[in-house]
């Protein structure tokens, strides 16, 4: 028996966007990645590291699924998520609703997918599922991945049982627009402005401009933070602009989404983050290449160069975020 679903797999670079994308068109919604990626507040940054660490993180994006449920809110969209420990109940949820004809987004470990090239653990993968048959589940996940793609019946059951971080129990989700669907124009500012204050004022150092700050002065370090940086150093550079982040560690996708919102509102705040955006976009692009090469040459001044850059950046996207959170006082022309 095969149950499937008349979906669009678009080309898309972020999982997350990619699955909200799968789910929003077939309820009539068509937005773009860089649109949901900004409704969705999705724009962060994360410096982590601990003594059960091989090597210190760089996250540019909020926590995995925070992102869905920002759109939802914003967009006024009903999101029924289901959790849940039982194999056998996670299983029926989903095949209810792809029986019923509709989508269902799952969050999982990507390390156990058949079609997973990498094999590293990442617990907050987000995919799109649009079919089965009694051995095969068919789903849809970035462009790099394949797009439209199938994994084994097992392989997909182990990568939802899968527990560590970021993991989920047995996510699964669906989203459904209102009758009339909303239009994106309305919700430009309040999703703009979250984004912002989040970054302006962070909890922890580690978190927004403060967390960029402190990478910056920690990142000059990194040679003796690892047994082996020709390993450590070029992966990090490569997470940052491959790493289903749309390049320069989603500052590409921010540039984008704010570039198609100046094309709906006047705003000279928006065209200020905008600018601002673009030229940190391409110093992002910049700080992976120094890092690459400090791994691959040992080269320290290749990281002090990079603390620079990353001091620069943290005071660009400071400026950036003042800017943006300015529009909720604006009135556009």
């Amino acid at each position: 028996m095969t149950t499937m679903i008349d979906i669009e797999a678009r080309g898309t670079q972020h999982c997350e966007t990619s699955a909200l994308g799968v789910l929003l068109r077939h309820q009539g919604l068509d937005l773009s990645e860089p649109m949901l990626f900004g409704l969705g507040s999705g724009l962060s940054f994360l410096y982590w590291d601990g003594k059960n660490m091989d090597f210190p993180f760089l996250g540019g994006r909020i926590k995995p699924f925070e992102l869905t449920r920002n759109l939802a809110a914003t967009l006024g969209l009903e999101l029924l998520t289901q959790e849940t420990t039982s194999p056998r109940r996670a299983w029926d949820n989903v095949a209810a609703s792809l029986d019923a004809g509709h989508p269902v987004g799952l969050q999982l470990d990507s390390y156990h997918l058949d079609y997973f090239g990498s094999k590293i653990h990442f617990g907050g993968h987000v995919v799109a599922m649009y079919g089965y048959d009694d051995h095969e589940a068919y789903l849809v996940d970035t462009d790099q991945q394949g797009g439209a793609v199938s994994t084994s019946l097992t392989g997909l059951a182990r990568a939802r049982a899968a527990r560590g971080p970021m993991t989920a129990k047995h996510r699964s989700f669906t989203l459904t627009a209102p009758r009339n669907p909303p239009v994106p124009r309305e919700h430009i500012v309040p999703a703009v402005t979250a984004c912002a204050e989040a970054f302006l004022d962070p909890p922890i150092a580690n978190l927004g401009h403060r967390g960029i700050e402190k990478a910056g002065k920690l990142v000059r370090t990194w040679l003796r933070r690892t047994d082996d940086p020709q390993r450590d150093l070029p992966r990090t550079a490569l997470l940052m602009e491959k790493a289903g982040t749309g390049g320069a560690l989603f500052r590409n996708l921010y540039r984008d989404f704010l570039a198609e919102r100046t094309g709906l509102l006047d705003s000279s705040h928006l065209r200020t983050g905008h600018t601002l955006y673009t030229e940190a976009a391409t110093l992002w692009a910049d700080v992976a290449v120094l890092i690459k090469q400090a791994g691959e040459t040992g080269d320290e001044q290749c990281l002090v160069q990079a603390g620079s850059v990353l001091g620069a950046l943290s005071r660009i996207e400071r400026e950036a975020m003042q800017a943006l959170v300015r529009l909720g006082n604006e009135t556009p022309a």
